[in-house]
């Protein structure tokens, strides 16, 4: 395993990508580019000022986004933090980690403590990346906004560090600044940075909402193993407290980054439940899954029902190997039909190669949904239209959210809210209403989600 660079405070956005495999899981981008082509536009930046460049294209790119970066926060941080923001002092470094003779960046012992990785370093106040084994796979996998992401979360551990959280405040108050907080708020500043380029007030970048759901399943990638707690002195969080704190940025801007606190910010990550939990890696065999949520959506579902004023009426779960056939149009792998309140589940095809490339609760996800269908039906709210469509994913939420804290019954496992992420970031099941149509984006899905998850079902305006 390569050696991470010995400093107090780098907090990586990454893990080392090369300790266990070669390859970054994702799907390969169209390669469309986050530099502005507009009339008059600044287009690429020369990637001249960074030390220890090639010129290369990605190179190129990284010097366009920190360029960028650089002006959000020179406009930015006065009014935000009532004082002028500096540039880095120590500049960007560039490090070319397929060659064992290069020169090591600043923080580091040599290049190849860099492979895989991105970090700031406040002693020098130095952010530097590796153009060899990160960024271009980065763009490969998850398009060029990922690389956007990347390097506006290391220039937020810069915002922390002008903004006096040094080391030392972080050392002598743990409690107060634990590592998966710091990193949570470096996310969100680096998603108000990512608003502003969407909003098109960057002079060189650009960005669409539709364009951010490939790139955030990189956020995803990089959330910490399985089972790692909040409370692990390395914790970064895990991809729903990322996504979510990113989201948090880009939504709420600056403001509510900077207001960031272990008092008003929740963390969902957390250990295994036993020894059996940890041996499965938080997964149920895909049968036993769908038997065991079941019985709690029948429970849950009722109670929250009841709980509206209205009657709960059991639907029938029918599973069968062809798709769906209780409705004509496309809910997915598993559909809901309001005529004879029946939810069929596909068990062959598409959901058991979900269950396994995902994780469970990707199958206990889209259920879910299909439950969510019952209770709008339930409640007499309209099954089709955008409303429904956006009530069906906070509704899912909402349940989802209800397991946090239990002490009994069925309960989350580690990953399980990093697997409804990936749902919904990749696919639109969970939102599809009756005519089978859907919130478009992966990031307003999500959101919408995580709503739910916080807020519970008072806040899915039902």
């Amino acid at each position: 395993m390569p050696t991470r660079p010995a400093i107090a405070l780098i907090v990586p956005v990454l893990l080392a990508l090369a300790a266990c495999t070669t390859t970054i899981a994702g799907t390969p981008t169209n390669g469309d580019s986050v530099v502005s082509d507009d009339p008059g536009g600044g287009g690429a930046v020369d990637p001249s000022f960074v030390k220890n460049t090639d010129g290369s294209d990605i190179d190129r790119l990284a010097a366009t986004v920190v360029t960028d970066v650089q002006q959000y926060w020179t406009d930015t941080f006065p009014t935000a933090f009532d004082k002028q923001w500096t540039d880095l002092e120590g500049g960007f470094y560039s490090v070319d980690t397929a060659d064992d003779d290069a020169k090591a960046p600043p923080c580091a012992r040599r290049a190849s403590d860099v492979e895989g990785n991105a970090f700031y370093c406040p002693t020098e106040d130095v952010i530097a990346w590796d153009r060899a084994a990160l960024l271009p796979v980065l763009k490969e996998k998850f398009g060029e906004a990922a690389v956007m992401f990347v390097l506006a979360h290391e220039m937020g551990h810069a915002v922390q560090r002008r903004t006096g959280l040094t080391v030392a405040k972080q050392q002598a108050n743990p409690e107060d600044y634990p590592t998966i907080l710091v990193e949570a708020q470096a996310d969100c500043y680096a998603g108000s940075f990512v608003r502003w380029v969407a909003d098109r007030r960057a002079s060189h970048l650009k960005v669409s909402k539709d364009r951010l759901d490939t790139a955030m399943e990189a956020l995803v990638m990089f959330r910490d193993p399985v089972g790692t707690t909040q409370t692990d002195e390395d914790a970064h969080g895990d991809a729903f407290d990322r996504v979510g704190a990113f989201q948090d940025g880009f939504n709420e801007g600056v403001d509510l980054c900077k207001a960031m606190s272990m008092e008003n910010r929740t963390f969902t990550q957390r250990g295994f439940l036993s020894l059996d939990d940890q041996a499965s890696g938080g997964n149920l065999e895909f049968d036993t899954l769908l038997s065991t949520v079941q019985e709690d959506l029948e429970l849950s579902y009722s109670g929250m029902v009841t709980n509206l004023g209205k009657q709960w009426t059991t639907p029938t779960v029918r599973t069968s190997d062809t798709s769906p056939e209780c409705v004509k149009t496309d809910q997915g792998p598993i559909a809901y039909c309001q005529e004879t309140n029946e939810i069929d589940v596909a068990t062959g095809g598409e959901l058991p190669t979900l269950h396994v490339e995902i994780g469970d609760f990707a199958t206990g996800t889209i259920m879910a949904s299909r439950y969510s269908m019952a209770a709008l039906a339930a409640l007499g709210k309209p099954l089709e239209g955008e409303e429904t469509q956006r009530a069906l994913l906070c509704v899912t939420g909402a349940y989802t959210g209800s397991l946090l804290n239990r002490r009994q019954g069925f309960l989350l496992s580690p990953g399980d809210l990093d697997e409804s992420i990936q749902v919904l970031l990749r696919y639109d099941y969970v939102g599809r209403d009756l005519a089978g149509k859907a919130v478009a984006t992966g990031f307003d899905r999500v959101s919408l989600f995580r709503t739910g998850v916080l807020q519970g079902v008072e806040a899915c305006e039902l």
